[in-house]
Order: structure tokens, then sequence, then C-alpha cells
């Protein structure tokens, strides 16, 4: 069976006819609905736990990042920033399966704004890597300065130890995120046959080397979250652009357009906000029926409570 076709039911013990009997009591259903979760307040005079913005994707982009402060916030001048997007799948921005290449130039101009002195957009792609980092290339193409990155050979990647990892002990990380200052994860929002969901926590494995391993020798899930005790990104920007809401990680599936752009500084809370405002599969779910989400929030790498975050909203 194909599982990137397959829909994802979520709980992790939970089958279809539970889950539809569950739905049909109103016990399942999010406190969120398609035009919003009820917001915790503006943040006046604080930076939020969480900012979202609604309009084309490199104003919202902008936008977000004002919201939590401005990017000043996460980088700062001289510092060495890796950029990690999606860029695994080869296909327009419209199927949705990788980052938005606006979101992403917007973010490397925020970062030179800053005054990094080094912005690198790296991604371990599963597709041809030329064709899967093409369109981001070229979006990120300034002054003719190539920063786009397909990272694929093995000495490029050092073996790293995953201090308390529960099934994933250790694994090869890119040289260059290791050596970076900052780390800056965008995913696109979309759906995955395996976990659900794939957004910034997931989104981490396009870091390492061998990510086949994590499917095939681990318990997912729980290798996601310890991939995550290890790689902690600074600051986590969630194209919303478009969510593929089914069929992912891949496609071709049921696109939305929300014209959304998430940022937080907490990627378990950025992931629950995005897992919280869509419909995935045609149905509205919790951050807590998504596993990792919940295992990450248990080991406190986060919070999945957004209706204890304080979150803001903004129009590009």
């Amino acid at each position: 069976m194909d599982k990137k076709n397959t829909p994802w039911i979520p709980g992790p013990t939970m089958n279809r006819r539970q889950f539809l009997a569950c739905q049909a009591g109103g016990l399942c259903l999010a406190t969120a609905t398609l035009s919003g979760i009820p917001l915790a307040g503006k943040a006046w005079g604080a930076t939020p736990d969480v900012a979202f913005a609604v309009g084309e994707p490199g104003p919202a982009t902008r936008e977000a990042i004002r919201l939590m402060g401005g990017i000043g916030q996460f980088v700062k001048r001289g510092n060495r920033v890796v950029i990690k997007p999606n860029m695994s799948f080869a296909g327009p921005p419209e199927r949705a399966s990788n980052t938005h290449p606006e979101v992403v130039r917007e973010m490397v101009a925020l970062c030179r704004e800053a005054g990094a002195s080094w912005v690198s957009v790296l991604d371990n792609p599963l597709g041809p890597a030329e064709r899967c980092i093409e369109g981001i290339k070229e979006a990120c193409r300034l002054d003719g300065e190539d920063i786009v990155h397909a990272v694929e050979n093995r000495s490029l990647f050092s073996l790293t130890t995953i201090t308390g990892g529960e099934t994933l002990k250790e694994t090869d990380v890119m040289n260059e995120v290791l050596k970076a200052d900052v780390l800056i994860s965008v995913p696109v929002a979309k759906s995955h046959g395996s976990t659900g969901v794939s957004l910034s926590m997931k989104g981490m494995m396009g870091l390492i080397l061998n990510r086949r391993t994590m499917h095939r020798d681990h318990d997912l899930d729980l290798a996601i979250v310890d991939l995550a005790s290890l790689l902690k990104p600074h600051l986590v920007v969630i194209d919303a652009t478009r969510v593929l809401s089914s069929h992912g990680p891949g496609g071709p599936g049921l696109v939305l357009q929300p014209r959304t752009v998430i940022a937080s500084r907490d990627m378990v809370a950025a992931d629950a906000f995005a897992v919280e405002r869509f419909t995935w599969y045609g149905q509205q779910i919790n951050a807590s029926q998504v596993r990792h989400i919940r295992l990450a929030h248990e080991r406190k790498l986060g919070r999945m409570d957004i209706a204890n975050l304080t979150v803001a909203e903004g129009k590009a």
C-alpha cells in the first residue's frame, strides 16, 4: 500500500471507526475553526508566542516576522545563518510540496538586512536534487550569488550524538548546520501519510544524511522528537500560503489556499498552531492527535496548548 496516498487517521491507537465515532460525538473537534483559532491576545508591548500574517507570500512573511519583534530578535550582525525550507520534490509552487520560493527569498533578504555574514539555504532532497531546488535557487540568487544547495555528499555531514535520544541515539548532521549561529526552519504546511503532517519538526529530517533509517529502523514519531531535541531552530516560519491537505508529502493532493505565514520561536507551538488552524483530509483535528507533537510537548521541547499562548495576527 502506498502510504502517501492513504488518508491518515489521528491518534496513536485509534482506528478509523473509532475516530469517526468520536468525531460524530464532537469529542475530537479542535477548538479552532477554519475562520481562525481564538486569539489569546494581540501581545501589545510583548513578543507573542505565535504570530501569523495573511497576504502574498513575501509580504506575509515579512509581516509575521515583524509581529515577532523583527528579524533582529533572531539574527545578529555577523551571524552565520542556515535556512531550511522543504525542497524535497520537483514541482511548481501550486503543488504545495515545497516551500514557496518567495517565502524563502524574503527570509534571505531579512537575514541580510540584519547583517548576517553568511546565509545558506539547505536541504537533502528526496527527488532529483537540481530539479527539486531550482525554483528556490532561482528566487534566492541575489547579485549572482548562489546560496541554495542540495546537500547529499557524505563528506558534508558529521556523526552527532543525540543526548537523551530514546530511539535515535546518533545521526549524521550537515556540517554547515553544526557551524551555524542561527537555524531557521521554513517548512511548507503539508500532510504526510505516516505522521499525519509534515511541518517544522519533521522537516529537520532534511538536515541529516540518512532519513530513511528513521522510517525503517525506528519508531518514526519518536525519532522525529529525538531529532528535534538536537536540531532546535531559533525561528520557525511555516509557509501556509498553500496547504497540501491530502496525499502529502509529495502530492498531488487537495491544496488549500489560506495565504498565511506562521512564525514562532517554538517549533512545537508553530506546528500545533498550523495543525489546528487548517483541515487535514477534510477533517479538523487537535494538535494532541499528532503523535510527535504530543510527545514533544510531553518532553518539554515546546508547547502545544495553543489556547494558553499569546497569538498576534496581521495582514500584509
